[in-house]
């Protein structure tokens, strides 16, 4: 079971309140904690309003961060309700120090792109393009798993490519495009998705990069109740088209 302990602060600064916002007075039997991999940032804000309104009085509270980092916070002893991550690998993690309660399920799946601004003004059409002098790429790192999905992807393609920055998580790299800060990122069509700044070209290696989303109720859930239903409604017919409009794949 997960060692107790982790600094609450550390929590804390990563939460981003669900619909109608966070307060600590809510009764931990009215709320569902939800760690989640950054890029289900817009698909799972709509099914935790969804999943709200369903249950009038319950509060959706969800963490968005790199898949990895969230895995240690769970292991650190991070109080959480439900895990999703955006790979296979964090999730073992998780399960393999006993913090899964059952076996994890994939939900979803998720396919690179290059993400450039809007009207692609370096002309980018894939991976080689990223090579050409003066042309400036945000990646993930590779510990989390969109920096592993780029680092599988340019393998296929025999690209070698370094990046002006590893991000550490896909709305990190996402941002430096959107900021103007790099001429192109590789992240998730779903982050592309949300974006009215970028756009996505899509490229051919990516195919052999494709990641499955797992989740999972957590073995110590505070709300072990709330936790399946949200998992159920995820999986849901109602989930489904959530993250079907916000980019991703049905498993």
């Amino acid at each position: 079971m997960r060692v107790r302990g982790i600094l609450a602060g550390v929590v804390a600064s990563a939460v981003l309140a669900g619909c109608g916002g966070g307060d600590p007075a809510d009764a931990p039997g009215e709320t569902v904690t939800v760690f989640a991999a950054a890029s289900l940032t817009d698909a799972f804000t709509t099914i935790a309003g969804d999943f709200e309104a369903d249950r009038p009085g319950t509060r959706v509270r969800l963490t968005f961060a790199g898949s990895s980092a969230l895995a240690t916070q769970i292991n650190q002893g991070a109080p959480a309700d439900v895990f999703a991550s955006a790979a296979p690998a964090p999730m073992r993690t998780v399960t393999d120090a006993g913090n899964g309660d059952g076996t994890p399920v994939v939900f979803a799946r998720n396919q690179l792109v290059i993400a450039v601004p809007k009207g692609n003004p370096a002309g980018v059409a894939g991976l080689a393009d990223l090579t050409r002098p003066g042309t400036k790429v945000a990646l993930c790192a590779e510990q989390v798993p969109c920096g592993a999905a780029a680092r599988t992807a340019l393998d296929a393609a025999g690209v070698a490519l370094t990046p002006v920055t590893l991000e550490q998580d896909v709305r990190g790299a996402l941002s430096k495009v959107t900021l103007g800060e790099v001429d192109a990122a590789l992240v998730y069509r779903s982050d592309v998705r949300g974006s009215d700044d970028v756009q996505g070209v899509e490229f051919p290696e990516s195919a052999r990069a494709v990641n499955d989303y797992p989740i999972v109720v957590l073995a110590d859930a505070p709300n072990r109740s709330g936790a399946r239903a949200f998992v159920d409604h995820v999986r849901s017919e109602r989930g489904r088209t959530a993250l079907t409009a916000a980019g991703l794949q049905s498993p």
